[in-house]
Order: structure tokens, then C-alpha cells, then sequence
């Protein structure tokens, strides 16, 4: 089977910079390019050998060369990707958090249209869509929910997507609101955090974080507690590699690495 060739979109950032090393050290791909609003050199470097890449600002002038496309930047970034690559007959593979409903009718429309993959996750790494899967299982038998979400100080949206993904399963597998009790006297504005059919987001943002997940379920005389931490940004590239490796076989857009895993 040949080599699949992968273009990092936001190959200058720090998911970038890891999607390019993993590539590099994984059977069946090849690192062929890089694109970065900020590119300013003709090459960029990939992380931990002396091999480098060509390196643009557009990605329409390195597409040609690419059977997939990966990017790590925004919803704006990801929509542009997914805009010029699906034409072109390339496949997707986006991690970008913050897309929504009218991203992901696009998403389907592009991969459809075009007979291509998309492949759109909130989280690439195994054991965050692992705790997602038990969230669901577990929320059926509690009726209260707390979750709380920290990430590194530089993360733009809040609820992170994940956290999203994790509330919609537990509202799912509960099928019914859970109680939220509302504080007689809040001192403090927004204390009690967001909701999200009664699971109640709270959201951190700090310097040494990559990613934090923690659910808390309470029923009479208990409580349940399903946690999951990135200790960096390593943890999600088995997980890209993984959706990389299947845009060789599947069409059509999937959301969710949960898919691909077989949960």
C-alpha cells in the first residue's frame, strides 16, 4: 500500500509541530508540507530530525502534493481547509474545536459532494473519548452532574468542545434533565457555572495544563468520579494517526474518534 501524504495546516503551532513529528515516525505516512498564516520561510522543520518541509501561507499552493490534509488551528481555519482540500479530491482531518452546526453541514456537503473524508473530532485523544463513552453508561443512574474543564491559558473557547461532548453524552444516556440546585445566594456571579441539560461546566484556564476532564456524578450516599488528563500534547497523536490512516478507506464526514474506535 503506498505512503499516504500529509500537508499539517498550522504547521508552525505547538498540535502542528507534534502531528508533524508523529507523522514522520509512523508506518504508511509521509510529512510532505506544511501551511501557516504565519509562514514566513519556505521550509519548516520537522520536530526531532534534519528533514525539512515545504512551508507555505496558502494552502492551495501545496495541496496538490497532499492525500490528506490535518489542521490544528480554529473553526475559521478548519472551514477554509475543508473548502479547498474536499475539491481537490483530499481528505480531512480536523481538530480544530469551536465548529458549528452550519460547519458541520458543510462538512457534509464538501465530503459528499467531492467523494471524499472528512473527519472532524473534539478530542484526538483515546482516553477523553474513552471517559466520554462512560459518561454516557454511567449518567442514567444519577441524577445530579458536575463537570469541570481546565485547560492551557492560550485555549480561545470555553466550554472546551470536549466538555461539550462529554455533558451531550451524559444528557443522552439520562434522557431526562438532571437536577441542577440553584444557590439561594450566589456572592459571587456565575459560581454555580454553565448548563448544559442540567450538567452544570465550569471552566479553568492556567499555565501548566494541556487538558482536564473531570465528572462527577451524585445520587444519595455517593458520588462517581471519571477523570481524564493530557499530560501533553503526545496523548492526542495516536489518536490523529489512527483518523489519518482511515480517510484511506472511509467517505462521507464522521465526527467523533468514537467512530473510528468502535465505541
Amino acid at each position: 500500500m503506498a505512503e499516504l501524504k500529509v500537508v499539517v495546516h498550522g504547521a508552525l503551532g505547538k498540535m502542528g509541530q507534534e502531528v508533524l513529528n508523529a507523522v514522520n515516525g509512523s508506518d504508511g505516512l509521509v510529512a510532505v508540507g506544511g501551511a501557516d498564516f504565519a509562514a514566513s520561510e519556505s521550509t519548516v522543520t520537522i520536530p526531532n530530525s534534519n528533514s525539512n518541509v515545504p512551508l507555505t501561507n496558502d494552502l492551495s499552493q501545496i495541496i496538490s502534493s497532499a492525500d490528506v490534509v490535518v489542521d490544528f488551528t480554529n473553526a475559521e481555519g478548519a472551514r477554509s481547509v475543508m473548502a479547498t482540500s474536499a475539491p481537490a479530491g483530499v481528505h480531512c482531518v480536523i481538530g480544530s474545536t469551536g465548529m458549528s452546526e452550519s460547519d458541520l453541514s458543510l462538512a457534509r456537503t464538501l465530503a459528499d459532494d467531492n467523494d471524499t473524508c472528512i473527519i472532524i473530532a473534539p478530542n484526538f485523544a483515546m482516553g477523553a473519548v474513552l471517559m466520554t463513552h462512560l459518561v454516557g453508561l454511567a449518567s442514567k443512574f444519577f441524577d445530579y452532574a458536575d463537570l469541570t474543564e481546565v485547560h492551557h491559558e492560550a485555549k480561545i473557547d470555553a466550554p472546551s468542545g470536549t466538555a461539550i461532548s462529554i455533558a451531550q453524552a451524559a444528557a443522552q444516556g439520562k434522557q431526562s434533565p438532571f437536577e441542577a440546585p440553584i444557590a439561594e445566594k450566589e456572592l459571587i456571579n456565575n459560581t454555580r457555572g454553565g448548563d448544559h441539560s442540567g450538567v452544570v461546566i465550569h471552566s479553568g484556564r492556567m499555565p501548566g495544563r494541556v487538558a482536564h476532564h473531570e465528572m462527577v456524578f451524585g445520587a444519595l450516599g455517593q458520588t462517581l468520579t471519571i477523570r481524564h488528563d493530557s499530560i501533553n500534547r503526545e496523548s492526542f497523536m495516536p489518536g490523529v494517526i489512527m483518523a489519518i490512516k482511515e480517510t484511506a478507506s472511509r467517505r462521507g464526514l464522521t465526527i467523533g474518534l468514537d467512530k473510528i474506535m468502535g465505541l
